[in-house]
């Protein structure tokens, strides 16, 4: 028997104009002590400044830090904000909320996730994406208690963005074969729950992607909702293990590899084209749903040296030796990486 605890925010809100709310939703929470907004450059004017003004009007005392990088050094700034009575709000992009979240778990504190972009899982997932030197890392932190997403604010952001939030909930569909792989060979934990809630929030993007265009608040709530399940899977099964498989590798490696690395999102869907071809699933209803979000399916869309890709398919392996995928335990040569892009024209 486990006693492992499976961490759920607490209320959740994705509506048009909800971001105005903040003041009364941490009144509502008694989470109204004093707030710490994290935010970005880029996501001041168009979150912070709101949520600034929501607090004001419920007369809730809050401080403003910025953040540019979801490094060690970010989260160490914005701890030394924080004392025991704070709630931490994560207001814009993917490196904004990992740096709160991470700050806020290390201080013992609430963290409330208010996402400006559609863009990745770590939305609503207890896990942080955080920059070393050399690489990122995925650190253990704790689901936001609870979560506010403005969908007008969502989709008003680049569309690129939401399109990159598609592309790493596709990517749930490999995520899911590699888990059972490496259930059945390596006797794996794995949960059947969790692998569902992970299916059918990839499913929920595929079997919308008629309605998921720019600049519309229902394609931004139908990307959100997906983030949203597919984060609580990743609660559910205490591992990033229901959304990040061998194509998660693959973007690792990239990570590695680039100066500048292409979207998180971006890299995983091209990764999910080649892994689903190495699972002999239907790598062409992958490759159709990212077009047709606008997603990179080429190395040159994605802005990339072909040579780069075949070098993160045959290091990829290597990022997370502990997470059996089917890339194996050795992983694959130069001239099978060299086919396998070829054949699946990413190359």
């Amino acid at each position: 028997m486990s006693n492992r605890r499976i961490q759920m925010p607490r209320e959740v809100y994705i509506d048009p104009g909800i971001i105005k709310d903040t003041g009364e939703i941490c009144k509502s929470l008694h989470l109204d002590k004093k707030i710490l907004i994290v935010t970005g450059n880029h996501t001041f004017d168009v979150g912070a400044k709101p949520v600034m003004e929501s607090l004001e009007k419920e007369d809730i005392e809050f401080d403003v830090i910025k953040v540019d990088r979801a490094s060690y050094e970010s989260i160490s700034e914005v701890e030394e904000l924080i004392t025991a009575d704070t709630t931490v709000l994560g207001v814009g992009g993917g490196k904004v909320i990992d740096v709160a979240k991470l700050s806020s778990y290390n201080q013992g504190v609430y963290f409330v996730s208010m996402p400006t972009t559609a863009s990745h899982d770590g939305i609503v997932s207890p896990l942080a994406s955080i920059k070393n030197p050399n690489t990122s890392i995925s650190a253990t932190a704790h689901s936001p208690i609870a979560v506010i997403a403005d969908s007008e604010i969502l989709a008003q952001s680049p569309f690129r963005l939401l399109a990159a939030g598609c592309a790493d909930l596709i990517a749930n569909f490999t995520a899911i074969k590699d888990w059972e792989l490496a259930h059945r060979l390596k006797n794996e934990s794995f949960s059947e729950s969790a692998a569902a809630l992970s299916i059918m929030s990839a499913h929920l993007i595929t079997d919308n992607i008629a309605n998921i265009k720019p600049n519309l608040e229902p394609s931004a709530r139908i990307v959100m909702k997906s983030l949203f399940s597919g984060g609580m899977a990743i609660s559910i099964a205490g591992s990033s293990r229901p959304a990040s498989g061998s194509e998660h590798l693959f973007s690792h490696a990239l990570d590695k590899i680039l100066d500048k690395p292409a979207l998180h999102g971006e890299q995983c869907g091209i990764g999910t084209i080649m892994m689903m071809y190495l699972h002999g699933g239907d790598w062409k209803a992958i490759r159709n749903s990212l077009k047709a979000v606008q997603a990179p399916t080429t190395a040159k869309e994605l802005g990339i040296a072909e040579e780069d890709i075949i070098e993160a398919l045959m290091m990829a392996h290597e990022i997370r030796p502990e997470r059996y995928t089917i890339l194996g335990d050795n992983g694959i040569s130069k001239e099978a990486a060299y086919e396998l892009a070829y054949k699946t024209e990413v190359i």
